[in-house]
């Protein structure tokens, strides 16, 4: 809004007293009107002091050189305005057909460095190394501790901690599918480095040794014991007896990219890492749909966290009511699962972090999920490319998939016209009857 001076007459000054001075009762009249004028002049100062625009914020930077990068990835940093020293470090991995950018701006990362005060690393993927931009988590070469990706990973948080002057002792890792997948290897590789991580919509440590075999990985999964899959993360660091990251595994039960059977998978391996077996020690339920199982203790001391979002499909699960990200492809509005892994980790009092007890009933009930198509559903018909380009769908070795639901649409190009809706912010479904 725009601020005009208004023009304040003043009336005449008085004529002198008696004795050339002004009378008490004028004189109170004068000071009144000063009191009044300058009791203005700190309103308007207040009004443009709040209107004038914010100093600028900290920003998404990239970082040219940063050390030995075997596994030629880029690094990107965020660092908030006024970060004091010894602050805590989160690395961030995306997923597939992802950058830095794009899981810096949805994923709300930001605004929780911003509001609890710790920094951020982001590795991307290069084309040149993985044509879909995927992390390579199932190639030996680039899991294995000092080697490849993994070597390039841990050389960017060896360069944030020192310029930065951040805790060595609270670095975490954590990822969305590929990059959740790579941030398991990650955990397994340097249990030494990482004091916690977030596995969303990822695969095991150890599943796959290459392309195909990942693949299978990803859907159906592979069945192996608790045993087995606790060994595939020993065999990273022989002779290592602990202490091991706490670990948040994420996994939409409707996710048809990365079957949710590779969630409860990852819990049977880091509880098995940590000597835990049986149910979880506490659960509680969450907004969107959501049960979080504890292993190990409470939600402030377990050692695995599962978190299950029922109805959500491949993605990572965000709140932008709740200031958590926003809503786009594989960010699906449901919960704020940045804020309760924060929470998890002990760095910070999530946006909509758990008010209430592991086994108490949350402060309201939550609502279900509507029965039919929301009022602002939007029906869009275009060419497959089209829905990639405008961010409605996905495309994945040539096949174009809905976002949000993961409905397959046919070849990704021009030819092919279909129709999709979007049932729920960021969330869009197949309409085989079309528009």
């Amino acid at each position: 809004m725009a601020l005009t001076a208004t023009s304040v007459h003043h009336p005449p000054p008085p004529p002198p007293g008696a004795h050339g001075a002004v009378s008490p009762g004028r004189r109170r009249t004068a000071l009144s009107l000063t009191a009044a004028l300058a009791a203005v002049a700190v309103t308007v100062a207040a009004l443009l002091i709040a209107l004038a625009p914010r100093a600028s914020a900290a920003t998404l930077t990239p970082v040219s050189s940063f050390g030995t990068n075997p596994g030629n990835l880029s690094m990107y940093s965020y660092v908030p305005d006024g970060l004091p020293a010894g602050a805590p470090l989160v690395v961030l991995l995306h997923g597939c057909a992802q950058d830095a950018a794009a899981y810096h701006g949805h994923s709300g990362w930001a605004e929780h460095a911003d509001e609890h005060g710790f920094a951020l690393v982001y590795p991307e993927q290069k084309s040149a190394n993985n044509a879909s931009s995927c992390f390579n988590w199932f190639e030996r070469g680039d899991t294995a501790r000092d080697s490849g990706e993994a070597r390039s990973v841990r050389s960017m948080v060896g360069h944030a901690v020192s310029s930065h002057g951040l805790d060595a002792d609270r670095v975490y890792v954590s990822g969305l599918s590929a990059g959740g997948a790579m941030a398991g290897e990650l955990l397994a590789a340097y249990p030494d480095l990482f004091a916690g991580g977030g596995i969303v919509a990822g695969v095991p440590v150890g599943c796959a040794s290459s392309m195909i075999d990942a693949f299978s990985c990803m859907n159906p999964g592979k069945t192996r014991s608790a045993q087995q899959w606790g060994d595939a993360v020993r065999a990273k660091n022989p002779g290592r007896s602990g202490p091991w990251p706490r670990v948040a595994v994420w996994h939409g039960t409707s996710d048809t990219t990365v079957a949710p059977a590779n969630g409860e998978a990852g819990v049977s391996q880091w509880t098995n890492v940590h000597g835990l077996s049986g149910g979880p020690d506490a659960t509680e339920r969450l907004p969107g749909s959501t049960t979080a199982a504890y292993y190990g203790g409470d939600a402030d001391s377990a050692s695995v966290a599962h978190y299950t979002v029922s109805g959500m499909g491949h993605g990572t699960p965000v709140d932008p009511s709740e200031d958590c990200g926003t809503a786009g492809a594989y960010f699906l509005a449901a919960v704020c699962s940045t804020g309760y892994t924060v929470d998890f980790w002990g760095i910070g009092n999530g946006g909509e972090g758990p008010g209430t007890g592991p086994t108490d009933p949350p402060t309201e009930e939550p609502t279900d999920p509507p029965t039919e198509e929301p009022e602002s559903g939007v029906c869009v018909t275009d060419d497959n490319y089209g829905h990639v380009s405008q961010g409605r769908a996905v495309q994945r070795l040539g096949q174009t998939y809905a976002v949000g639901s993961d409905d397959p649409l046919g070849l990704w190009n021009v030819f092919v016209t279909t129709s999709v809706t979007e049932t729920s912010p960021g969330y869009w479904e197949h309409t085989s009857a079309g528009c």
